[in-house]
């Protein structure tokens, strides 16, 4: 099976660059250091679904020149990657209810927050409407591609990376169990978060994504999430083992 995968965004809750700062990596003429919230499209055959959906939701789409999607799946419920929701009026108006994939809780907050989507007793006439499927820790199917949720631990909170084939994409990851870890082997792409490189409580750090890679031996891996304090991207791709790479904004991969 040929799978794309296209970086919609690489950056972590703030972007880069962040709005106000003089940071220099925020400064950077460089385009691979101007990050939008992290998201990636999945594309095969003729179907496309989006992992996540943040703030950037609707530039992303314009920028890839995206006119279709079949559905969208989400790792967990913090706003970037979230909080783009309602932009998928003009998807939902060609496709009707647009399938989402997220474990319960992420179903959940987001309709407390989303209440006009998802309320169909008070649906606002111009809302999108949203087709819910509740992700747990067992394969599932969209069309004719298998997926496997992976359990990892941001934090205190639990949420899901995914395998497609042999791509797995994995974002905001701090711990990851050995069990877990089993579910990662032979892949020709791991996508993992490597936020800075100071230690950080609910974040891999460069060390720990180089050292996760390491340990899973993917033919390749693609560093995301990442911040300003990661450096700039021209320097700290330097400095990486030589099947690491640092993903950026519309890289695209095909397996």
């Amino acid at each position: 099976m040929h799978i794309k995968i296209t970086f919609l965004g690489t950056g972590t809750s703030q972007g880069i660059p962040v709005i106000g700062s003089n940071h220099p990596v925020c400064l950077s003429d460089d385009r691979r250091d101007k990050r939008l919230r992290v998201s990636i499209l999945v594309e095969w055959d003729h179907f496309a679904y989006v992992v996540d959906c943040g703030p950037d939701f609707r530039q992303q789409m314009l920028r890839a020149n995206v006119t279709k999607i079949n559905g969208v799946l989400f790792t967990h419920i913090h706003s970037d990657h979230t909080a783009g929701l309602d932009d998928l009026r003009p998807f939902s108006a060609k496709l009707g209810a647009v399938p989402i994939y997220a474990k319960n809780d992420v179903l959940s907050n987001l309709a407390k927050r989303f209440d006009y989507i998802f309320n169909d007793e008070n649906k606002y006439i111009g809302a999108p409407s949203v087709q819910q499927n509740e992700i747990k820790d067992e394969p599932f199917m969209i069309k004719n591609l298998k997926v496997i949720p992976i359990e990892v631990s941001h934090g205190e909170l639990q949420i899901f990376g995914f395998r497609f084939h042999h791509i797995a994409y994995l974002t905001d990851v701090k711990v990851i169990s050995a069990a877990e870890k089993l579910k990662l082997q032979n892949l020709d792409i791991l996508i993992i978060n490597a936020l800075r490189i100071q230690p950080h409580p609910t974040h891999l750090n460069l060390d720990e994504a180089i050292a996760l890679s390491q340990e899973l031996k993917p033919k390749k891996t693609y560093l995301t999430h990442i911040s300003a304090l990661l450096g700039f991207h021209a320097e700290v791709e330097k400095t990486l083992p030589e099947n690491v790479f640092l993903a950026y904004d519309e890289l695209v991969l095909e397996v």
